[in-house]
């Protein structure tokens, strides 16, 4: 039988058996309609609301904070239609690594492009450049999903509550919020929003061993967001539909799952991820790592093989019952060339010769001495 390694995790992870567990009351004894006035629908949305509170306590906010969406992509259109659309004449800002589920809907409002450093960091000085007295909203991914680039939201909304200090004595009533996509980072960051300093952010189930098709967008109170979905006015108006107590649940679950464990698994990747760099630069050591070694998420690793189509590494690691990505898996069918490499300086030449690893909790250090054991062969001359 032949060995099977998965190293995407970044792209989608297996449900937990917890999740699972979670879930399944949901598709038989308890499928009403949350909205309905009956006794069942009633102990329906009394489910519902008990899963808000929770996710709420898990974020540090409050439950009508809360927006339960069908994944990130909604999230991040939610975030950012729903702001642009309150305020059409204003300004938005996004850095030039967002996922396109943040860049596409930016591209229909008056944007800018935040730059990055080489290691895919937006840097304060950078940041302020972009930001007018007409700029409302701020997008930035807590961490980025081809590179692993770790954004220091810290230091970055603190500069932000100094421009928003600085309009209110200039008498600027335009507010200026900060959105971050952190579909990437609920498996090893903290996600309290107070601490993060957000006003919106994007939490993905498929990424922390939820279901798919499930997520959320924290908005802070008094956050107004005009509605994308219209219909029965579900989630306070902000998002019609009827809510999947299913995937509610799962989403839920996985979310305390995963930030009741970080911490552990944050160091448990750090070693394994400084083992496989090390390690495969001492095998390969024309293979570049794409990352800032300061501001970095441990489970996604990007490398680039110069010289190596990276389509046809892939294809060679799959034969060898190796799942591994080329960059976002939400992405992968197009042809041009990825905008996050580009972003950091990397030549199209060299975005084709790269491959994203992307660990997780089945991930072990013998798993990843096989890879690079691999990648060895796969690239060493042919006689």
């Amino acid at each position: 039988m032949k060995r099977k390694i998965y190293l995407d995790f970044a792209a989608a992870a297996p449900m937990d058996s917890q999740v699972v567990a979670a879930m399944k009351p949901y598709f038989t004894d308890l499928f009403h309609n949350p909205s309905a006035i009956y006794l069942d629908g009633r102990a329906a949305n009394s489910q519902l609301q008990k899963y808000r509170k929770e996710a709420a306590q898990i974020l540090g906010a409050k439950p009508a904070e809360i927006i339960f969406t069908s994944g990130a992509t909604e999230s991040n259109n939610l975030a950012i239609a729903g702001i642009m659309d309150r305020y059409p004449n204003a300004k938005l800002a996004v850095s030039a690594i967002e996922h396109e589920s943040v860049l596409e809907p930016a591209k229909l409002y008056n944007h800018q492009l935040i730059p990055v450093s080489p290691g895919g960091i937006v840097e304060v000085s950078q940041l302020e450049k972009k930001i007018s007295d007409n700029t409302v909203l701020i997008s930035i991914m807590m961490i980025n999903n081809e590179i692993g680039s770790l954004q220091p939201l810290k230091d970055i909304s603190a500069r932000i509550e100094q421009i928003r200090v600085q309009r209110r004595e200039a008498n600027n009533k335009l507010p200026l919020y900060l959105h971050t996509d952190a579909a990437q980072a609920g498996n090893l960051f903290d996600l309290h929003v107070s601490r993060l300093g957000v006003d919106l952010m994007t939490i993905n189930g498929g990424k922390i061993y939820g279901p798919k098709q499930s997520g959320l967008l924290y908005a802070r109170a008094g956050v107004e967001l005009k509605a994308q979905i219209l219909g029965g006015g579900q989630e306070f108006g902000r998002r019609s539909g009827t809510e999947s107590l299913a995937a509610i649940a799962g989403l839920v679950t996985a979310i305390k799952l995963a930030q009741n464990n970080r911490k552990i698994s944050l160091e448990k990747t750090k070693k394994l991820t400084e083992v496989f760099a090390t390690q495969l630069q001492k095998a390969l050591p024309e293979v570049g790592i794409n990352r800032d070694k300061k501001y970095h998420s441990p489970h996604i690793i990007s490398a680039t093989f110069p010289g190596y189509d990276n389509e046809r590494l892939l294809m060679e690691l799959d034969e060898a019952g190796i799942a591994v990505g080329t960059g976002s898996a939400c992405s992968a069918s197009k042809e041009n060339p990825s905008h996050v490499l580009a972003a950091i300086g990397l030549s199209d030449r060299e975005s084709r010769s790269t491959l994203r690893f992307s660990f997780g909790k089945s991930t072990t250090a013998e798993d990843l001495a096989y890879v690079i054991q691999k990648l060895s062969q796969i690239t060493s001359p042919r006689q």
